[in-house]
Protein backbone atom coordinates (compact mmCIF):
# COMPACT_ATOMS: atom_id res chain seq x y z
CA UNK A 1 0.00 0.00 0.00
CA UNK A 2 1.63 3.52 -1.02
CA UNK A 3 1.68 6.04 1.67
CA UNK A 4 1.15 9.47 0.95
CA UNK A 5 0.49 12.88 2.96
CA UNK A 6 0.64 15.22 -0.06
CA UNK A 7 -2.31 14.19 -3.32
CA UNK A 8 -1.42 12.02 -6.53
CA UNK A 9 -2.60 14.05 -9.88
CA UNK A 10 -5.46 11.94 -10.95
CA UNK A 11 -5.78 13.81 -14.30
CA UNK A 12 -5.99 11.14 -17.50
CA UNK A 13 -3.24 9.65 -19.24
CA UNK A 14 -2.64 11.38 -22.53
CA UNK A 15 -4.13 15.39 -22.25
CA UNK A 16 -1.01 17.11 -23.25
CA UNK A 17 -1.53 20.70 -23.01
CA UNK A 18 0.38 23.10 -25.52
CA UNK A 19 2.73 25.16 -23.51
CA UNK A 20 4.84 27.10 -25.90
CA UNK A 21 7.03 26.19 -29.41
CA UNK A 22 10.33 27.59 -29.38
CA UNK A 23 12.26 29.25 -31.77
CA UNK A 24 14.21 25.75 -32.60
CA UNK A 25 11.37 23.64 -32.92
CA UNK A 26 11.19 22.48 -29.38
CA UNK A 27 7.77 22.07 -28.57
CA UNK A 28 6.90 22.40 -24.68
CA UNK A 29 3.88 20.13 -23.43
CA UNK A 30 2.11 19.60 -20.01
CA UNK A 31 1.50 16.20 -19.60
CA UNK A 32 -0.52 15.30 -16.32
CA UNK A 33 1.68 18.44 -14.81
CA UNK A 34 4.79 17.95 -15.96
CA UNK A 35 6.52 19.68 -18.03
CA UNK A 36 7.81 17.98 -21.67
CA UNK A 37 9.91 18.79 -24.28
CA UNK A 38 10.08 17.35 -27.60
CA UNK A 39 11.91 17.42 -30.72
CA UNK A 40 12.47 14.65 -33.19
CA UNK A 41 16.25 13.34 -33.63
CA UNK A 42 16.29 9.63 -36.38
CA UNK A 43 16.63 6.50 -34.41
CA UNK A 44 16.45 5.16 -31.30
CA UNK A 45 14.69 7.95 -28.92
CA UNK A 46 16.33 9.07 -25.79
CA UNK A 47 14.61 10.47 -23.25
CA UNK A 48 15.14 12.32 -19.64
CA UNK A 49 13.24 12.51 -16.37
CA UNK A 50 14.86 15.35 -14.25
CA UNK A 51 13.77 16.16 -11.05
CA UNK A 52 15.23 19.23 -9.23
CA UNK A 53 16.30 17.60 -5.97
CA UNK A 54 20.30 16.71 -5.60
CA UNK A 55 22.75 16.88 -3.06
CA UNK A 56 22.86 20.57 -2.06
CA UNK A 57 19.01 19.83 -1.08
CA UNK A 58 20.01 17.50 1.48
CA UNK A 59 22.08 18.29 5.22
CA UNK A 60 25.13 16.68 5.73
CA UNK A 61 23.13 14.25 8.40
CA UNK A 62 21.58 13.33 5.50
CA UNK A 63 23.48 13.45 2.63
CA UNK A 64 22.95 10.24 -0.11
CA UNK A 65 19.08 10.35 0.96
CA UNK A 66 18.78 11.38 -3.01
CA UNK A 67 21.26 8.80 -3.98
CA UNK A 68 19.43 6.31 -2.45
CA UNK A 69 15.76 7.47 -3.91
CA UNK A 70 17.68 6.87 -7.20
CA UNK A 71 18.56 3.80 -6.69
CA UNK A 72 15.07 2.33 -5.29
CA UNK A 73 13.29 4.06 -8.41
CA UNK A 74 15.36 1.94 -11.09
CA UNK A 75 15.40 -1.36 -9.13
CA UNK A 76 12.71 -2.86 -10.85
CA UNK A 77 13.91 -2.51 -13.72
CA UNK A 78 16.52 -5.14 -13.00
CA UNK A 79 18.52 -6.73 -16.25
CA UNK A 80 16.74 -5.33 -19.27
CA UNK A 81 18.76 -4.80 -22.87
CA UNK A 82 17.43 -1.23 -22.86
CA UNK A 83 20.39 1.40 -21.81
CA UNK A 84 19.09 3.06 -19.04
CA UNK A 85 20.86 5.15 -15.84
CA UNK A 86 20.39 7.49 -13.15
CA UNK A 87 22.75 10.20 -11.57
CA UNK A 88 22.49 12.70 -8.54
CA UNK A 89 24.20 15.81 -9.52
CA UNK A 90 24.15 18.87 -7.02
CA UNK A 91 20.78 20.30 -7.74
CA UNK A 92 19.51 17.50 -10.10
CA UNK A 93 18.42 13.78 -10.47
CA UNK A 94 18.87 12.44 -14.18
CA UNK A 95 16.89 9.20 -15.09
CA UNK A 96 18.30 8.35 -18.75
CA UNK A 97 16.39 6.06 -20.68
CA UNK A 98 17.28 4.84 -24.70
CA UNK A 99 15.19 2.72 -27.13
CA UNK A 100 12.12 2.72 -28.98
CA UNK A 101 9.31 4.92 -27.94
CA UNK A 102 7.25 2.07 -26.24
CA UNK A 103 10.17 0.81 -24.42
CA UNK A 104 11.36 4.27 -23.50
CA UNK A 105 7.12 4.15 -22.01
CA UNK A 106 7.40 1.66 -20.22
CA UNK A 107 10.73 2.64 -18.52
CA UNK A 108 9.35 6.37 -17.99
CA UNK A 109 6.41 4.44 -16.48
CA UNK A 110 8.07 2.07 -13.90
CA UNK A 111 10.13 5.08 -12.62
CA UNK A 112 7.35 6.68 -11.96
CA UNK A 113 5.39 3.83 -10.34
CA UNK A 114 8.44 3.44 -8.38
CA UNK A 115 8.32 6.60 -6.95
CA UNK A 116 4.94 6.62 -6.04
CA UNK A 117 5.55 3.46 -4.16
CA UNK A 118 9.38 3.03 -3.36
CA UNK A 119 10.80 -0.89 -3.17
CA UNK A 120 11.71 -0.32 1.03
CA UNK A 121 12.05 -4.12 1.44
CA UNK A 122 15.40 -3.17 -0.53
CA UNK A 123 16.47 -0.35 1.85
CA UNK A 124 19.30 -2.00 3.23
CA UNK A 125 20.43 -3.68 0.23
CA UNK A 126 20.87 -0.65 -1.42
CA UNK A 127 22.34 1.50 1.41
CA UNK A 128 24.75 -1.24 1.25
CA UNK A 129 25.33 -1.17 -2.25
CA UNK A 130 25.62 2.79 -2.09
CA UNK A 131 28.34 2.25 1.00
CA UNK A 132 30.41 0.03 -1.52
CA UNK A 133 30.06 2.15 -4.23
CA UNK A 134 31.69 5.24 -1.67
CA UNK A 135 34.17 2.65 -0.78
CA UNK A 136 35.73 2.56 -4.55
CA UNK A 137 35.51 5.50 -5.76
CA UNK A 138 37.66 7.84 -6.79
CA UNK A 139 38.01 11.22 -6.43
CA UNK A 140 39.05 13.94 -8.88
CA UNK A 141 41.63 16.55 -8.39
CA UNK A 142 39.33 19.41 -7.55
CA UNK A 143 37.32 16.84 -4.67
CA UNK A 144 38.12 19.27 -1.81
CA UNK A 145 36.80 22.79 -3.45
CA UNK A 146 33.03 22.53 -2.78
CA UNK A 147 34.09 22.21 0.91
CA UNK A 148 36.70 24.80 1.23
CA UNK A 149 34.36 27.18 -0.51
CA UNK A 150 30.78 26.43 0.58
CA UNK A 151 31.60 24.38 3.82
CA UNK A 152 29.49 21.50 5.06
CA UNK A 153 26.32 22.43 3.81
CA UNK A 154 24.68 23.46 0.04
CA UNK A 155 27.26 22.68 -2.74
CA UNK A 156 29.76 22.09 -0.04
CA UNK A 157 27.95 18.56 0.42
CA UNK A 158 29.88 16.96 -3.13
CA UNK A 159 33.12 17.04 -1.00
CA UNK A 160 31.52 14.81 1.76
CA UNK A 161 30.71 10.84 2.50
CA UNK A 162 27.14 10.05 1.96
CA UNK A 163 26.59 9.81 6.21
CA UNK A 164 22.74 9.21 5.58
CA UNK A 165 23.58 5.69 4.09
CA UNK A 166 24.39 4.76 7.98
CA UNK A 167 20.90 5.64 9.62
CA UNK A 168 18.10 6.88 7.18
CA UNK A 169 15.08 4.61 7.70
CA UNK A 170 12.34 3.66 5.43
CA UNK A 171 10.03 7.20 6.91
CA UNK A 172 12.89 9.49 5.82
CA UNK A 173 13.16 7.94 2.17
CA UNK A 174 9.90 8.01 1.81
CA UNK A 175 8.67 11.41 2.42
CA UNK A 176 11.55 13.10 0.44
CA UNK A 177 10.62 11.07 -2.62
CA UNK A 178 7.08 12.42 -1.78
CA UNK A 179 7.80 15.96 -1.71
CA UNK A 180 10.77 16.11 -3.49
CA UNK A 181 10.07 14.21 -6.29
CA UNK A 182 6.87 16.02 -7.37
CA UNK A 183 5.29 16.88 -10.88
CA UNK A 184 5.94 20.17 -10.12
CA UNK A 185 9.87 19.63 -9.88
CA UNK A 186 9.87 17.81 -12.77
CA UNK A 187 10.88 17.90 -16.72
CA UNK A 188 11.19 15.91 -19.28
CA UNK A 189 12.51 15.28 -22.85
CA UNK A 190 12.24 13.13 -25.05
CA UNK A 191 13.98 12.75 -28.85
CA UNK A 192 10.58 12.53 -30.64
CA UNK A 193 7.96 14.51 -32.02
CA UNK A 194 5.53 12.31 -30.58
CA UNK A 195 3.98 11.28 -27.09
CA UNK A 196 4.77 7.65 -26.24
CA UNK A 197 1.56 5.42 -26.24
CA UNK A 198 0.38 4.72 -22.86
CA UNK A 199 2.72 6.94 -20.87
CA UNK A 200 2.12 7.69 -17.23
CA UNK A 201 3.75 10.39 -15.60
CA UNK A 202 1.57 10.14 -12.51
CA UNK A 203 3.36 11.63 -9.58
CA UNK A 204 2.61 13.28 -6.17
CA UNK A 205 1.87 17.01 -6.19
CA UNK A 206 3.74 19.69 -3.69
CA UNK A 207 5.07 23.13 -4.17
CA UNK A 208 7.96 23.61 -6.40
CA UNK A 209 11.50 23.57 -4.65
CA UNK A 210 14.23 26.61 -5.80
CA UNK A 211 17.30 25.83 -6.25
CA UNK A 212 19.32 26.33 -2.59
CA UNK A 213 20.30 28.82 -0.40
CA UNK A 214 23.99 29.58 -1.39
CA UNK A 215 26.85 29.92 1.71
CA UNK A 216 30.35 31.19 1.98
CA UNK A 217 32.97 29.21 4.49
CA UNK A 218 35.58 31.86 2.76
CA UNK A 219 35.93 35.21 4.89
CA UNK A 220 37.50 36.90 1.62
CA UNK A 221 38.93 35.86 -2.00
CA UNK A 222 41.13 35.84 -3.88
CA UNK A 223 41.55 33.07 -1.16
CA UNK A 224 44.32 29.57 -1.14
CA UNK A 225 44.84 26.56 0.86
CA UNK A 226 47.02 23.36 0.68
CA UNK A 227 45.64 20.55 -1.18
CA UNK A 228 47.12 17.29 -2.84
CA UNK A 229 50.70 16.61 -4.46
CA UNK A 230 50.85 16.90 -7.88
CA UNK A 231 48.15 19.75 -8.75
CA UNK A 232 47.10 22.96 -8.79
CA UNK A 233 43.60 23.74 -8.86
CA UNK A 234 41.66 27.15 -9.28
CA UNK A 235 37.90 27.76 -9.66
CA UNK A 236 36.09 31.66 -9.45
CA UNK A 237 31.98 32.12 -9.41
CA UNK A 238 31.05 33.87 -11.83
CA UNK A 239 28.45 35.32 -13.52
CA UNK A 240 26.66 33.19 -16.30
CA UNK A 241 27.10 34.60 -19.41
CA UNK A 242 28.50 33.57 -23.22
CA UNK A 243 31.13 35.44 -22.68
CA UNK A 244 32.14 33.68 -19.06
CA UNK A 245 32.06 30.23 -21.41
CA UNK A 246 34.39 32.01 -23.92
CA UNK A 247 36.48 32.89 -21.06
CA UNK A 248 36.96 29.71 -19.63
CA UNK A 249 38.25 28.24 -23.32
CA UNK A 250 40.09 31.01 -23.44
CA UNK A 251 42.09 30.40 -20.18
CA UNK A 252 42.23 26.34 -20.77
CA UNK A 253 43.90 27.13 -23.84
CA UNK A 254 46.03 29.34 -22.59
CA UNK A 255 47.25 27.14 -19.65
CA UNK A 256 48.16 24.61 -22.19
CA UNK A 257 50.26 26.54 -24.52
CA UNK A 258 51.94 28.29 -21.23
CA UNK A 259 52.78 25.17 -19.21
CA UNK A 260 52.83 21.95 -21.80
CA UNK A 261 53.80 23.76 -24.97
CA UNK A 262 55.71 25.97 -23.59
CA UNK A 263 57.08 25.44 -20.46
CA UNK A 264 56.96 21.61 -20.55
CA UNK A 265 55.62 21.89 -16.93
CA UNK A 266 52.30 19.83 -17.32
CA UNK A 267 51.11 17.27 -18.89
CA UNK A 268 47.25 18.27 -18.55
CA UNK A 269 46.20 22.08 -18.90
CA UNK A 270 43.00 23.04 -18.96
CA UNK A 271 39.69 24.85 -17.36
CA UNK A 272 35.77 24.20 -17.33
CA UNK A 273 32.70 26.31 -17.51
CA UNK A 274 29.80 24.64 -15.39
CA UNK A 275 26.88 26.39 -14.99
CA UNK A 276 25.66 26.46 -10.91
CA UNK A 277 22.44 27.58 -10.82
CA UNK A 278 20.32 30.00 -12.86
CA UNK A 279 22.82 33.30 -11.92
CA UNK A 280 26.03 32.13 -11.74
CA UNK A 281 28.51 29.21 -13.00
CA UNK A 282 31.80 28.23 -11.78
CA UNK A 283 34.72 28.31 -14.13
CA UNK A 284 37.29 25.72 -12.98
CA UNK A 285 40.98 25.59 -14.31
CA UNK A 286 43.96 22.62 -12.95
CA UNK A 287 46.62 21.84 -14.44
CA UNK A 288 49.33 18.91 -12.91
CA UNK A 289 52.80 18.40 -12.62
CA UNK A 290 55.46 15.99 -11.38
CA UNK A 291 57.16 17.09 -7.96
CA UNK A 292 60.12 18.69 -8.53
CA UNK A 293 58.00 21.16 -11.49
CA UNK A 294 55.34 22.05 -8.90
CA UNK A 295 56.42 25.46 -8.40
CA UNK A 296 56.95 26.41 -11.38
CA UNK A 297 53.43 25.06 -12.37
CA UNK A 298 52.20 27.05 -9.76
CA UNK A 299 54.03 30.39 -10.64
CA UNK A 300 53.10 29.74 -14.46
CA UNK A 301 49.44 29.23 -13.51
CA UNK A 302 49.53 33.28 -11.31
CA UNK A 303 51.37 34.43 -14.22
CA UNK A 304 48.37 33.18 -16.64
CA UNK A 305 45.47 34.28 -14.12
CA UNK A 306 47.19 37.89 -13.76
CA UNK A 307 48.33 38.23 -17.72
CA UNK A 308 43.99 38.02 -18.05
CA UNK A 309 42.79 39.82 -15.39
CA UNK A 310 45.80 42.92 -16.45
CA UNK A 311 43.39 42.64 -20.02
CA UNK A 312 45.97 40.77 -21.63
CA UNK A 313 43.54 38.40 -23.66
CA UNK A 314 44.41 38.06 -27.12
CA UNK A 315 42.13 38.62 -29.81
CA UNK A 316 43.58 35.36 -31.76
CA UNK A 317 42.83 33.30 -28.84
CA UNK A 318 39.64 34.53 -28.51
CA UNK A 319 38.77 34.02 -32.03
CA UNK A 320 39.40 30.74 -31.80
CA UNK A 321 37.49 29.66 -29.04
CA UNK A 322 34.61 31.76 -30.84
CA UNK A 323 34.82 29.13 -33.79
CA UNK A 324 35.02 25.99 -31.75
CA UNK A 325 31.64 26.78 -29.63
CA UNK A 326 29.98 28.14 -33.11
CA UNK A 327 30.75 24.30 -34.48
CA UNK A 328 28.48 23.11 -31.86
CA UNK A 329 25.65 24.65 -33.36
CA UNK A 330 26.49 22.59 -36.71
CA UNK A 331 25.09 18.82 -35.04
CA UNK A 332 23.11 17.77 -37.13
CA UNK A 333 19.35 17.35 -35.36
CA UNK A 334 20.33 20.40 -33.20
CA UNK A 335 17.08 20.73 -31.42
CA UNK A 336 17.18 17.09 -30.16
CA UNK A 337 20.77 17.91 -29.15
CA UNK A 338 19.55 20.83 -26.98
CA UNK A 339 16.99 18.90 -24.70
CA UNK A 340 18.96 18.17 -21.65
CA UNK A 341 20.05 21.90 -21.53
CA UNK A 342 17.07 23.17 -21.85
CA UNK A 343 15.33 20.52 -19.48
CA UNK A 344 17.86 21.87 -17.02
CA UNK A 345 17.18 25.67 -17.66
CA UNK A 346 13.53 25.10 -16.88
CA UNK A 347 14.51 23.36 -13.62
CA UNK A 348 16.57 26.13 -12.35
CA UNK A 349 14.62 29.13 -14.12
CA UNK A 350 17.59 30.16 -16.20
CA UNK A 351 16.51 31.78 -19.51
CA UNK A 352 15.81 29.37 -22.63
CA UNK A 353 18.14 31.42 -24.90
CA UNK A 354 17.66 30.17 -28.62
CA UNK A 355 20.39 28.95 -31.32
CA UNK A 356 19.87 32.60 -32.86
CA UNK A 357 20.41 34.25 -29.83
CA UNK A 358 23.62 32.36 -28.71
CA UNK A 359 24.72 33.00 -32.12
CA UNK A 360 24.60 36.52 -31.83
CA UNK A 361 25.98 36.53 -28.41
CA UNK A 362 29.28 34.90 -29.80
CA UNK A 363 29.59 36.96 -32.45
CA UNK A 364 29.22 39.81 -30.49
CA UNK A 365 31.95 38.90 -27.21
CA UNK A 366 34.93 41.19 -27.31
CA UNK A 367 38.09 40.56 -25.91
CA UNK A 368 37.03 43.64 -23.23
CA UNK A 369 34.22 41.81 -22.13
CA UNK A 370 36.74 38.38 -21.58
CA UNK A 371 38.44 41.21 -19.57
CA UNK A 372 35.43 41.63 -17.26
CA UNK A 373 35.13 38.48 -16.31
CA UNK A 374 38.57 37.63 -15.94
CA UNK A 375 37.80 40.45 -12.96
CA UNK A 376 35.29 38.71 -11.90
CA UNK A 377 37.53 35.18 -11.37
CA UNK A 378 40.40 37.07 -10.17
CA UNK A 379 38.21 38.54 -7.31
CA UNK A 380 36.88 35.68 -6.24
CA UNK A 381 39.36 32.85 -7.19
CA UNK A 382 40.11 29.74 -4.53
CA UNK A 383 43.34 28.24 -5.39
CA UNK A 384 44.64 24.59 -4.23
CA UNK A 385 48.03 24.74 -4.02
CA UNK A 386 50.66 21.80 -3.59
CA UNK A 387 52.83 23.42 -2.29
CA UNK A 388 54.41 26.67 -0.32
CA UNK A 389 50.88 29.07 -0.74
CA UNK A 390 50.04 32.36 -2.70
CA UNK A 391 50.30 34.75 -0.51
CA UNK A 392 52.88 35.87 -2.89
CA UNK A 393 50.71 36.23 -5.77
CA UNK A 394 48.27 38.27 -3.59
CA UNK A 395 45.70 35.28 -2.25
CA UNK A 396 44.68 35.42 1.26
CA UNK A 397 45.28 31.66 3.26
CA UNK A 398 41.67 30.14 4.14
CA UNK A 399 41.43 29.58 7.17
CA UNK A 400 43.18 27.24 9.48
CA UNK A 401 41.64 27.45 12.80
CA UNK A 402 38.57 28.62 14.20
CA UNK A 403 38.64 32.19 15.43
CA UNK A 404 37.18 31.84 18.72
CA UNK A 405 38.04 29.22 21.87
CA UNK A 406 35.35 28.46 24.22
CA UNK A 407 35.88 28.44 28.15
CA UNK A 408 34.35 25.64 30.05
CA UNK A 409 35.80 21.83 31.55
CA UNK A 410 39.54 21.11 29.89
CA UNK A 411 40.50 17.96 29.31
CA UNK A 412 44.45 17.25 28.29
CA UNK A 413 45.44 15.03 26.26
CA UNK A 414 46.79 11.75 28.16
CA UNK A 415 49.41 11.64 25.88
CA UNK A 416 52.18 14.03 25.17
CA UNK A 417 49.87 15.82 22.11
CA UNK A 418 49.47 18.99 23.97
CA UNK A 419 46.51 18.87 22.61
CA UNK A 420 43.20 19.99 25.30
CA UNK A 421 39.61 19.67 24.71
CA UNK A 422 37.11 22.22 26.12
CA UNK A 423 33.34 21.53 26.69
CA UNK A 424 30.93 24.34 26.83
CA UNK A 425 27.44 24.03 27.14
CA UNK A 426 27.42 25.37 23.46
CA UNK A 427 30.17 24.50 22.02
CA UNK A 428 33.62 22.64 22.14
CA UNK A 429 37.04 23.29 21.26
CA UNK A 430 40.14 21.01 20.81
CA UNK A 431 43.65 23.12 20.69
CA UNK A 432 46.82 22.46 19.73
CA UNK A 433 49.81 24.34 20.48
CA UNK A 434 49.21 27.25 18.21
CA UNK A 435 45.95 26.27 16.85
CA UNK A 436 42.26 25.48 17.66
CA UNK A 437 38.88 24.25 16.12
CA UNK A 438 35.68 25.03 18.09
CA UNK A 439 32.39 23.85 16.64
CA UNK A 440 29.42 25.43 17.99
CA UNK A 441 26.27 23.05 18.60
CA UNK A 442 23.47 25.06 17.09
CA UNK A 443 26.04 25.10 13.64
CA UNK A 444 27.11 21.68 13.48
CA UNK A 445 26.33 20.26 10.39
CA UNK A 446 26.74 16.77 11.71
CA UNK A 447 27.54 14.58 15.02
CA UNK A 448 28.55 11.18 14.76
CA UNK A 449 28.16 8.97 17.28
CA UNK A 450 29.95 5.96 18.11
CA UNK A 451 29.15 3.25 20.35
CA UNK A 452 32.90 3.19 22.06
CA UNK A 453 31.85 6.55 23.15
CA UNK A 454 33.98 8.75 20.07
CA UNK A 455 32.43 12.20 19.14
CA UNK A 456 32.75 13.00 15.69
CA UNK A 457 31.40 16.88 14.92
CA UNK A 458 31.57 18.94 11.53
CA UNK A 459 30.34 22.79 11.80
CA UNK A 460 28.94 24.23 9.12
CA UNK A 461 32.20 26.43 8.30
CA UNK A 462 33.57 22.60 7.31
CA UNK A 463 35.87 22.56 10.61
CA UNK A 464 35.99 19.37 12.41
CA UNK A 465 37.00 17.88 15.67
CA UNK A 466 36.91 14.52 17.05
CA UNK A 467 36.17 13.39 20.51
CA UNK A 468 38.26 10.57 21.59
CA UNK A 469 37.20 8.72 25.41
CA UNK A 470 40.26 6.91 25.19
CA UNK A 471 42.65 9.63 24.66
CA UNK A 472 40.95 12.55 26.87
CA UNK A 473 39.59 11.56 30.59
CA UNK A 474 36.09 12.68 29.49
CA UNK A 475 33.23 10.58 31.04
CA UNK A 476 29.83 10.12 29.82
CA UNK A 477 28.40 13.12 31.35
CA UNK A 478 30.79 15.06 29.49
CA UNK A 479 29.60 13.26 26.61
CA UNK A 480 25.77 14.11 27.16
CA UNK A 481 26.88 17.90 27.32
CA UNK A 482 27.66 17.70 23.62
CA UNK A 483 24.85 15.25 22.69
CA UNK A 484 22.41 17.52 24.19
CA UNK A 485 23.46 20.86 22.48
CA UNK A 486 24.07 19.25 19.00
CA UNK A 487 20.20 19.34 17.32
CA UNK A 488 18.98 15.55 16.98
CA UNK A 489 18.16 16.28 13.43
CA UNK A 490 22.15 16.46 13.07
CA UNK A 491 23.00 13.64 14.93
CA UNK A 492 24.18 10.49 13.06
CA UNK A 493 24.67 7.12 14.78
CA UNK A 494 27.58 4.92 13.50
CA UNK A 495 28.35 1.37 13.17
CA UNK A 496 31.39 0.01 15.81
CA UNK A 497 34.68 0.71 15.02
CA UNK A 498 37.03 -2.47 14.71
CA UNK A 499 39.23 -2.52 18.49
CA UNK A 500 42.58 -1.61 16.42
CA UNK A 501 41.07 1.72 15.02
CA UNK A 502 40.23 3.17 18.03
CA UNK A 503 43.42 5.36 18.99
CA UNK A 504 45.53 4.65 21.79
CA UNK A 505 47.39 6.94 24.11
CA UNK A 506 51.09 6.40 24.16
CA UNK A 507 51.15 3.22 21.33
CA UNK A 508 54.64 4.49 20.31
CA UNK A 509 52.57 5.22 16.95
CA UNK A 510 51.31 8.04 15.45
CA UNK A 511 47.88 9.16 16.46
CA UNK A 512 45.35 11.27 13.90
CA UNK A 513 45.50 14.38 14.58
CA UNK A 514 41.80 14.83 16.08
CA UNK A 515 41.75 18.68 14.96
CA UNK A 516 40.37 20.19 11.60
CA UNK A 517 40.69 16.82 10.10
CA UNK A 518 38.15 16.82 7.68
CA UNK A 519 39.44 20.11 5.70
CA UNK A 520 42.92 18.30 4.74
CA UNK A 521 41.49 14.93 4.26
CA UNK A 522 37.91 13.15 4.39
CA UNK A 523 36.70 10.06 5.93
CA UNK A 524 33.85 7.90 5.89
CA UNK A 525 33.14 8.05 9.94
Amino acid sequence: MTHYDVPLYEGPAHCPTPVAEHPDGIRLLEVQGVRVLLAPRPGPVSAGLLFRVGRADETLATAGLTHLVEHLALHRHGLSDLHYNGATAATYTHFHVDGDLGDVAAHLNGVCAALRDLPLERLETEREILRTEAAHRGHGANHQMALWRYGARGHGLLSYPEHGLWHLGPEHVRHWARTRFTRENAVLWITSDTLPAGLDLTLPTGPPHPVPQVHSALPQAPAYFRGASGVVVMDAVVRRSTAAGLFADVLGRVLFRELRQEGGFSYTATADYSPRDAGFATITALADALPQKQDAVVGGFVDVLAALRAGRVAQADLDAVRTAKLRQFETPDLAAALLPAHALSLLTGHRRASVAELTAELHAATVADLHAVAEQVSADALLQVPTRGADWAGFAEAPQQSAEIVTGRRFPALDDSGETLIIHPQAVTLTAPGNAVTVKYAECAALLVRPDGARHLTGFDGFTLTVEPTLFPVTPADLAVIDAGVPAHAVVPMPPRPPEAVPQPNTGRARPTLWKRARRRLRQG
